[in-house]
């Protein structure tokens, strides 16, 4: 079962309020409040209000976007960051969900077994934190992290096992195919709890081009479908738009909401940490 909803570090420009207006405008169910900008980690009085703004504006808080990269940010020279600071935040906005990151500027194919070891036991360690407040921690599925390929992230899968607390957010790697990426949702399954939905391409230039979401609908499809073949309760949530524009935003959020009924998995009620 699936809700739609934003991942607010997409509009950094924006406040807490106009996002608000934004989603509501959209008619979206939820958001993923970002730690680096809009709900700064350790700031629980700001957490407070934005929880409180988001319940009188009816959007649900599906996640707490943090920064906290695992096996770095407790140590860092230069932006250290405890992950007490991120639970708290977490705690005050009332969410279920943390987001963090397998490690930080990596490549899973070069670290050693030390390094790897490293991030695992951080993830492990902040994942009993985590549980101890019946939160779950999801990883993002990103480059430059242990989850930079299907291959890497199948074998963190199994480092953490299945009693962890430490789960996968999901997005498509560009390079990929369909069929890699189907094939990545299989093996991670059922370990994907929420989504970063967005549609970008390769450039003639090697560069990431933003395309509206309706040009990527039916590989969407594809990959909402099989993520939602589990039973369980995800939240698919929009990130980063073409041009920056909220105009897009809002045609990608219709987008979004046109896929999500087609599938007919909208949710009574909950998100993918129930």
């Amino acid at each position: 079962m699936l809700k739609h909803g934003l991942v607010s570090i997409s509009f950094r420009k924006y406040g807490v309020g106009e996002i608000l207006n934004m989603c509501e405008k959209a008619r979206l169910d939820c958001i993923e409040w970002g730690g680096d900008k809009h709900v700064v980690h350790g700031d629980t009085v700001l957490a407070e209000k934005v929880a409180r703004m988001s319940a009188d504006a009816g959007i649900e808080i599906a996640s707490y976007g943090s920064y906290y990269h695992a096996g770095f940010s407790e140590n860092s020279p230069d932006n250290p960051l405890a992950f007490r600071a991120v639970l708290d935040s977490a705690l005050a906005l009332g969410t279920k969900t943390v987001r963090v990151w397998a490690g930080s500027g990596i490549n899973s194919f070069e670290i050693n077994a030390a390094q790897r070891r490293k991030i695992v036991d951080d993830l492990l360690r902040i994942g009993e934190m985590a549980a101890g407040y019946d939160i779950k921690i999801s990883m993002e599925f990103h480059g430059g992290t242990l989850t930079d390929c299907n291959e890497s992230a199948v074998r963190l899968k199994h480092e953490l096992s299945d009693a962890s607390n430490v789960d996968f957010y999901w997005q498509p790697k560009i390079e990929y195919s369909d069929a890699e990426c189907l094939e990545g949702i299989r093996a991670l399954m059922p370990e994907i709890t929420n989504i970063h939905v967005f549609h970008w391409d390769s450039g003639s230039d090697g560069r990431f081009v933003r395309k509206l979401l309706e040009t990527g609908r039916e590989r969407w499809l594809k990959f909402l479908r099989e993520i939602s073949a589990d039973g369980r309760k995800h939240a698919a949530m929009l990130e980063f738009f073409a041009d920056d524009s909220e105009e897009n935003f809002y045609k990608d959020a219709a987008t979004l909401k046109q896929i999500i009924d087609e599938l007919q998995l909208r949710p009574a009620n909950g998100l993918a940490s129930q």
